[in-house]
């Protein structure tokens, strides 16, 4: 196969790798998980990973804009799903956190995706997944470097 074949390959199954992903967030039965948009899951993973964060390291960490980042927790801090908090190491600055709340929706949703991953990869064998986990790690972070290289 060309690469050009190969690109075309790639490009149109990571769009229905996205398409798919939306839909069977919709799909599941788990309340949160269908309550929680993508833009709020990944703010809240990267506050369940890393703590607390300032706006600006948020928004990094995620590839936006500060002010997309400040919209989107303004939504999720409306659902108190997030607070600010005055950040410990700048008396003078805020961090942003998960609640409890938004921590115990986020893990709903992370235990559904991974039983329904679970279900989807039954048929594969663990070094398939843990290959399939590797390059899907080494895109997004090719991926992540190349939207760094661009702003």
């Amino acid at each position: 196969m060309s690469d050009d074949a190969v690109l075309g390959t790639i490009e149109t199954q990571v769009a229905m790798l996205m398409r798919l992903g939306e839909a069977t967030r919709r799909s599941t039965g788990v309340q949160p998980h269908r309550a929680l948009d993508r833009a709020a899951y990944v703010i809240l993973r990267q506050l369940q990973q890393d703590g607390p964060l300032n706006v600006s390291v948020l928004a990094a960490a995620l590839n936006l804009d500060g002010s997309t980042v400040t919209r989107q927790v303004t939504a999720l801090q409306n659902d108190r799903l997030v607070e600010r908090e005055r950040d410990p190491k700048d008396g003078r600055g805020t961090v942003i956190a998960a609640t409890p709340l938004g921590l115990s929706q986020v893990e709903q949703v992370r235990q559904a995706r991974k039983i329904l991953y679970g279900s989807v990869l039954a048929n594969y064998t663990e070094r398939e997944k843990q290959e399939l986990a590797a390059t899907l790690e080494r895109f997004n972070e090719a991926l992540a470097d190349h939207m760094r290289t661009r702003v």
